[in-house]
């Protein structure tokens, strides 16, 4: 029976799965009944766990990174960024839109999580431009769905520190690789609203008098600086990314406290209680995810891998290609943490005999699980919207395509265009 103990897993794991059962508990069970039936000693699954996720220290970033974002949400500090972005571009054509664009990518450097982003400064910048119909509902919640994917790329990011978790590729790298796609997305994007204002008459918005311009910037600064005070310490040396997400949590809670006086000591205990759910779920996924990639790693699957795609001498380029085909799939059918914990493992050794750099590869597959979340019918940010302003799936759905194809042109670049990536971690001097 041993013979056949990787197909029982993998069918306990669809099965359970099927029926309902959390991933991160599946990958538990069917991974222990594997070593049960194998004839291995079962201790080996706590090993795993207790060396690949408590043992690990780059781990501990995910929840201080959830913990941080979930105080922006709660301490207002979202209404100071937006007030500052009005400030600078309401006054273009499709002002709000442009409000919206910009506000995602100041959000997204506090936050590393696009949920975070549609459910946080999305919701109110949303129901901003739904204001008096000057927005059709479809477009507002398309265009903060599409905006919203910028979270994770830009940095910090927790699809990133996943990746790092299962690549051993350098957070910081990863982090100042998304800086240039991230840029591009949002440069693109206020291109793409301004012809659209243009072409379907959206309004500008009341442009805020220059003397108010000192006290909005002076009310944002401290807000403004969390991304630079991050990306500073990492890349002087002052701490690592990890330390920097303590920091981050740290640097948000006294905004919220001191700075701003806007953050109960109830929605304090709130966010805290927040955090430790978020926290258990993505746990639970991790300590799946090591047991199930050391089974696999058992049964040689990365290897069998790399060689079906040497067997048929599959150039770097087809393989990035059919790379970039699969994760726009899974993108739309399984959560990111499970694609890169679960699915990523299996292709590392082969990106690496084809002489891909991981850090490029990196950036690449997180830009390209962000458009799943956007991707109908599983797009998981649009029934966040849905849910949380109550605009229509269908009209959102109508909206969305211009906005994935724009993310998918943007997404073949980088992929061909390594330099996009790796020009700035190599101008900062992390990596060779």
């Amino acid at each position: 029976m041993a013979e056949y103990a990787l197909l029982i897993m993998l069918v306990i794991l669809v099965a359970t799965t099927l029926a309902g059962l959390p991933m991160g508990i599946s990958m538990i069970v069917s991974s222990i009944i594997y070593l049960l039936i194998s004839g291995r000693d079962i201790g080996l699954g706590a090993e795993m766990v207790l060396n690949g996720v408590f043992g690990n220290f780059a781990a501990l970033a995910v929840p201080l990174f959830i913990f941080a974002a979930n105080i922006m949400d709660a301490g207002k500090i979202s209404d100071r960024l937006l007030t500052f972005c009005l400030a600078v571009v309401g006054r273009m054509p499709g002002g709000m839109a442009q409000v919206n664009i910009l506000t995602s990518l100041i959000f997204s450097g506090m936050s590393g999580s696009a949920v975070s982003d549609a459910a946080g400064v999305g919701k109110v910048v949303t129901d901003m431009m739904l204001k008096d119909n000057r927005y059709p509902p479809g477009y507002a919640g398309a265009l903060t769905a599409a905006t919203a994917v910028v979270g994770p790329i830009f940095p910090p990011s927790i699809p990133m520190v996943y990746y790092a978790l299962v690549s051993s590729a350098s957070i910081g790298a990863l982090f100042l690789g998304g800086v240039v796609p991230a840029l591009l997305i949002v440069l693109l994007q206020g291109i793409a609203a301004y012809i659209t204002a243009k072409r379907r008459g959206f309004p500008v918005e009341d442009a805020i008098p220059f003397r108010m311009f000192p006290l909005i910037i002076l009310r944002a600064l401290p807000a403004l600086f969390m991304p630079i005070v991050l990306l500073g310490g990492i890349y002087t040396g002052i701490f690592t990314p990890t330390e920097a997400a303590a920091v981050s949590a740290f640097y948000a809670l006294l905004l919220a406290v001191f700075a701003y006086r806007s953050l109960s000591l109830k929605e304090f205990a709130a966010v805290v209680l927040s955090t430790v759910k978020t926290t258990a779920v993505v746990t639970v996924v991790l300590c799946g995810a090591f047991i199930f990639n050391y089974v696999i790693a058992i049964e040689r699957i990365p290897q069998m891998v790399y060689e079906v795609f040497s067997y048929y001498e599959m150039e770097p380029w087809v393989f990035l290609l059919v790379l970039n085909i699969l994760y726009l799939i899974l993108g739309c059918i399984l959560d990111v943490s499970t694609i890169q914990l679960v699915i990523t493992p299996l292709f590392i050794p082969t990106a690496m005999a084809l002489g891909i750099d991981l850090v490029h590869l990196g950036v690449v597959l997180v830009f390209n699980m962000m458009i799943g979340l956007i991707t109908p019918p599983y797009g998981v940010l649009l029934f966040i919207i849905k849910a949380l302003n109550g605009i229509p799936l269908r009209d959102m759905i109508r909206e969305i395509w211009s906005h994935i194809a724009l993310l998918v042109g943007l997404l073949f670049l980088i992929t061909y265009v390594p330099e996009l990536v790796l020009w700035l971690p190599r101008l900062a001097g992390a990596m060779q």
